[in-house]
C-alpha cells in the first residue's frame, strides 16, 4: 500500500515519463523513471510477509486513576533474515495512536518495546487491535497487519486509607461480653460455670455430667457493624468553579470518596452496602476481601443525570436498620437533602460528606438533623484529615 509520499512520487515520476517522451526531455526521463522504480522498489520492500510471531500485553490490566499502565509489545523473528524498519500501532479507545518504532530483530530473537497508556480518565480503555506496520526506508510503501486480540485496561479510582467509623451498636469481632445479645446473631463460644440468672437452656448437660459442675455455654454476638454508602451521581449535584475545576472532575473526586469509604469497609470483611441513583451497586459476591471487585464496579460508575438522592433514599426507608449511612454528594441545598431526614432514623450513625469544588469559598451548610455529621471535602488529603477526625470522637 503506497502512502501519501508514494501515491505523490508515482504521480510526479508519470508526469515527469510523459513530459520527457513527449517533448523529448532526456532529464526528464531520467528523473520519472528514477521516481517509478523507487515507488516499485518500495512495493518489493514491504510485499514480503514477515515471518515473526507477536504479542501485546497491558501491564497491569487494572490500576488507579493517574497511576502508570503500558503496553508491551514482544517480537520474534522465525525467519531466517533480519527483521527491520518494523512498527508497531495500537488502537486505543477506539483511536489510532501510540506508535512504537521496533529495533531489528535478528533471526530466532526477541525483541520488546513499550509505550505509555492513557489513565486519567476512570472506566474502561480498550487496547488493540495492534498492528505491525512494515514500511521502506523512504516512506513510500507501507503494509500493515494485525496481530493479537482486543484487550482492556480497567482505570479504577484513586483510595485512601481510612479506618471504620465506630457504629452506635455495640459490636466487637469476638462478639460482646454479656449473653444478652438477640438468639439470632449468637454462636458458641465457650464454656463456663453456672452463675444464678442463667438461662436453664444454655445447660451443657454432657459437661455437667462429666465434671460434676453444672457448666452453660458462652455465647457470643457475631454481629458486624453495617455500613451503607449512598453516592450521588447526578453532575448537577456538583458545582464545579472554573478555572480550578469542572463539574464532572468534581464528580471524580466523589467517586473516589465514596470507594474510599467503602474499601475501607470491605476490607475490615464488615457487611456493606453501596446505592446509586440507580440502586444497589453491590452484592454479596462484591464485598470478598481482596477480591478488588468493588472498586471494579466503581470504575464502571457513571453519571446519571436521570436519578436523584431522592430515590435511592426512597430504596433505604423501605430498607432494614443499620449502623452507619454515608452520603457522598455536592449539594448544599436543603431541598435536596429533604428526605435524608426520613432516613436518619434507620441508622445510628449517619455522615454527609459534600465534596466541592477547589479554589473557591465553601458552600452554605444545609440545614439538617442534629445528629447529622457534616464532612466538607475537596479532595482525597481532604477527606482523610476529616474521617480520622471523626473517628476518634
Amino acid at each position: 500500500m503506497l502512502s501519501t509520499g508514494g501515491r505523490g512520487m508515482l504521480a510526479v515520476g508519470a508526469v515527469l515519463c510523459g513530459v520527457g517522451w513527449g517533448l523529448g526531455y532526456g532529464e526528464a526521463r531520467v528523473l520519472g523513471v528514477a521516481a517509478l522504480a523507487a515507488v516499485a522498489l518500495a512495493l518489493a520492500w514491504t510485499a514480503a510477509r514477515p515471518s515473526v510471531r507477536a504479542r501485546r500485553t497491558v501491564v497491569p490490566t487494572k490500576v488507579a486513576r493517574g497511576d502508570a499502565a503500558h503496553a508491551v509489545v514482544v517480537l520474534v523473528n522465525t525467519g531466517t533474515r533480519p527483521l527491520r524498519g518494523l512498527r508497531a500501532e495500537d488502537h486505543v479507545a477506539g483511536e489510532p495512536v501510540y506508535p512504537a518504532t521496533l529495533p531489528a530483530v535478528p533471526p530466532g530473537a526477541e525483541v520488546g518495546a513499550r509505550y505509555p497508556l492513557p489513565t486519567h480518565v476512570r472506566g474502561r480503555v480498550s487496547v488493540g487491535p495492534m498492528s505491525l506496520v512494515r514500511s521502506d526506508p523512504l516512506g513510500l510503501s507501507r503494509r500493515a497487519r494485525e496481530h493479537g486480540a482486543v484487550e482492556t485496561l480497567l482505570v479504577r479510582p484513586r483510595t485512601v486509607a481510612l479506618p471504620v467509623l465506630p457504629a452506635g451498636r455495640t459490636h466487637h469481632l469476638e462478639g460482646p461480653t454479656s449473653d444478652t445479645a438477640e438468639d439470632g446473631t449468637l454462636t458458641f463460644h465457650s464454656l463456663r460455670e453456672y452463675t444464678l440468672g442463667d438461662d436453664l437452656r444454655r445447660v451443657h448437660w454432657r459437661s455437667t455430667a462429666r465434671t460434676g459442675v453444672m457448666m452453660v455455654r458462652r455465647m457470643i454476638d457475631v454481629s458486624l457493624p453495617a455500613t451503607t454508602v449512598v453516592l450521588d451521581t447526578r453532575v448537577g449535584s456538583y458545582a464545579g468553579r472554573p478555572p480550578w475545576s469542572t463539574s464532572a472532575e468534581t464528580f471524580e473526586v466523589a467517586v473516589e470518596v465514596a470507594a474510599s469509604v467503602a474499601a475501607a469497609v470491605a476490607g475490615k470483611n464488615f457487611p456493606l452496602h453501596v446505592f446509586t441513583g440507580a440502586g444497589p451497586l453491590t452484592g454479596a459476591q462484591d464485598r470478598q476481601a481482596g477480591s478488588g471487585r468493588l472498586l471494579d464496579l466503581f470504575a464502571l460508575v457513571e453519571a446519571d443525570a436521570a436519578h436523584s438522592l431522592r430515590d435511592t433514599f426512597e430504596i433505604l426507608e423501605r430498607g432494614r436498620d443499620s449502623d452507619t449511612l454515608v452520603v457522598v454528594t455536592g449539594v448544599d441545598s436543603a431541598a435536596e437533602l429533604e428526605a435524608l431526614g426520613r432516613v436518619t432514623r434507620r441508622f445510628d450513625r449517619v455522615v454527609v460528606i459534600r465534596v466541592a469544588a477547589p479554589g473557591g469559598p465553601p458552600p452554605a451548610a444545609p440545614a439538617l438533623p442534629a445528629q447529622v455529621t457534616r464532612l466538607l471535602v475537596t479532595d482525597l488529603e481532604g477527606l482523610a484529615r476529616a474521617w480520622h477526625r471523626e473517628a476518634v470522637r
